[in-house]
């Protein structure tokens, strides 16, 4: 299951990247980027409230952004009322390193910017052992 994912996660990018939106517009702009041993999401989110605004959660080796803006402007003038509204809910489906764990993850929000980092640990493979074959009597 977590392979079809991961195709469905990469065609996804690469619609994005081909026709500079993802198939769906309320996905979050995000750049991913290793540094060091961390993988590092940044999501822009200008005029979001963090702390009500916004939702990750870590499901089958997934990380999703999950935020919903709200933004009401009024002008109120002697013979004019103008109301401007700005709302939607947004989310990215980002693909976790193998290995690592949720309880891991650390996020911070500053000047409009979500960074989220998730340590990548090191995935050693077991060494194969040798089966000893007896003979059947």
């Amino acid at each position: 299951m977590l392979d079809v994912r991961r195709e469905h996660l990469a065609f996804d990018d690469l619609v994005r990247r081909f026709f500079g939106a993802g198939p769906d517009e309320s996905w979050l702009k995000t750049e991913e980027f290793m540094d060091g041993k961390e993988l590092v999401v940044r999501a822009d989110m200008p005029g979001i409230d963090p702390d009500k605004d916004v939702e990750l959660t870590v499901t089958d080796g997934m990380l999703r952004i999950r935020a919903e803006r709200r933004e009401t402007t009024e002008h109120k003038e002697k013979d004019m009322y103008r109301s401007e509204f700005r709302y939607g809910s947004f989310f990215r489906d980002v693909m976790m390193p193998e290995g690592c764990k949720a309880t891991d993850v650390h996020a911070t929000y500053k000047d409009g910017v979500l960074e989220v980092r998730v340590p990548h640990a090191e995935v050693t493979k077991p060494e194969p052992v040798k089966v000893p074959v007896e003979r059947a009597s």
